[in-house]
């Protein structure tokens, strides 16, 4: 019995402390927190237009320097008229300079316009603005996004830093997928376009990220 006990208790610590399932719990946080803002969230018309969102939390000041690794997150993309698939886990490196936007802590967001773009973040690097156009974001859940750059992007970027939303761009910035956290997640070595586009369960952590995105932008 004791030892039944000490293995429960071990259990829930291990689940308590697994950075990964806390991050996607966050990354479900960010998202809500960003949708409850209509006036400075992200364009409803384009997140119902999107066919994947990428969210990574919590990006610090101190590891925005060129070829640094700064940022872990997930992407989610719609499975037809049956919601959204589970999570895959992406990488942030790089990027420009003119990425400091300040802040002690910073998260973004990413939608992924079209089939193509969803299809080209599958590859195991993905260079924002290289493989894909890509551009900063309009503001307000009724913002007008019928220009130029917004209906031709494959991606467009916001940042949200000390509670200031914005658009932001990433260009030069590469997602590659996370094979270590999908492992953790899984429990087994998954790419990115396995995991997204197969039939994989979502893990546990997923539910409310999940929840969310079918609550804000269904098709069904």
């Amino acid at each position: 019995m004791r030892f039944v006990i000490l293995s429960i208790l071990a259990g829930m610590l291990y689940a308590a402390e697994d950075p990964d399932a806390e991050r996607l719990k966050r990354s479900a946080e960010v998202f809500q927190e960003i949708m409850q803002a209509p006036d400075s969230g992200v364009p409803q018309p384009l997140l119902d237009k999107s066919e994947c969102v990428v969210i990574v939390p919590g990006l610090k000041k101190g590891a925005f320097i060129i070829g640094a690794k700064y940022g872990r997150g997930f992407v989610s993309c719609r499975k037809g008229n049956v919601g959204w698939g589970a999570p895959g886990a992406v990488r942030v490196e790089g990027g420009s300079i003119g990425f400091q936007i300040g802040g002690s802590e910073t998260d973004v967001v990413m939608l992924v316009m079209n089939e193509r773009g969803a299809k080209r973040l599958m590859n195991s690097k993905f260079t924002l603005g290289g493989d894909a156009s890509v551009a900063a974001g309009p503001v307000g859940r009724t913002a007008t996004a019928e220009t130029d750059a917004y209906m031709t992007a494959e991606i467009l970027t916001w940042s949200r830093s000390r509670g200031v939303f914005a658009g932001v761009s990433l260009s030069g910035a590469t997602l590659r997928q996370d094979l270590d956290v999908n492992r953790k997640l899984y429990g087994k070595t998954l790419e990115n376009k396995e995991v997204v586009f197969g039939d994989v369960p979502p893990p546990e952590a997923a539910a409310d990220l999940l929840k969310l995105l079918n609550k804000y932008s269904s098709r069904k």
